[in-house]
């Protein structure tokens, strides 16, 4: 197995165990014993630290080890944490705290996106929305999935806003995360798809009330089928 695949397992595996709770808070793990435990190099085995350091979930202490940290240190933004949590059993909890943040920012997206896209973007939204729809009709979920990333993406990126923008992975990652924990329909919704064209169209047409209500809406439909709310 490469180096590189290796490591992302073995960072998956305990970064997973800490997330789901198997590896407590305050847990002390050591570099021998990473070593030993997965049968991996030293110069591997640092790698994996350095990758859980990174990510918020150990803190390195000296003549100590890597310390377990609380959720409270995790880097709760980290697309990768954000993918773990998802298969854990906080998984709920993850999906109502990123669903509050779509919904805070990607109507303001919408309407920023009407006012600053650029036309290649506008097209583009356009043809993502009506690529979704034939998927979905399609109930081809995987392909469906990698456009609705790129459709949501590219508003985050045509709001022009910097930092909505930096969400892009993030989004990307709860997308993942509710079509590969089984919470999407084999046939996505068709007031969803009418939705996603709508934002497009309003985009597209530079109303920037009517993108972010639209947008709006249509989060208030995904808190609905999530948590029936």
């Amino acid at each position: 197995m490469p180096a590189e695949v290796l490591h992302s397992a073995v960072v998956d595996t305990i970064a997973q165990d800490i997330v789901d709770g198997r590896l407590p808070v305050g847990e002390i793990l050591r570099l021998d014993g990473i070593q030993s435990a997965f049968d991996i190099s030293r110069t591997v085995a640092r790698e994996v630290m350095r990758s859980l350091e990174g990510a918020g979930l150990v803190v390195a202490r000296r003549r100590v080890g890597l310390v377990v940290q609380p959720r409270s240190e995790w880097s709760l933004l980290d697309p990768r944490v954000i993918g773990w949590r998802l298969k854990g059993p906080q998984r709920e909890d993850q999906l109502e705290s990123l669903t509050q943040l779509r919904t805070s920012i990607e109507p303001m997206a919408a309407g920023a996106a009407a006012r600053d896209a650029d036309e290649a973007q506008r097209e583009r939204l356009v043809e993502l929305a009506e690529d979704l729809a034939q998927l979905g009709a399609a109930g081809d979920l995987e392909a469906f999935l990698d456009v609705d990333i790129a459709y949501h993406s590219l508003l985050l990126e045509a709001s022009g806003n910097e930092l909505f923008s930096a969400l892009q992975e993030v989004f990307a990652e709860t997308l993942r995360g509710r079509t590969h924990g089984g919470l999407m329909p084999q046939f996505p919704r068709s007031e969803a798809i009418s939705a996603h064209l709508d934002v497009a169209h309003l985009v597209s047409g530079r109303d920037a009330r009517g993108a972010h209500d639209a947008m709006a809406a249509m989060m208030g439909g995904l808190r609905g089928d999530l948590f029936g709310a």
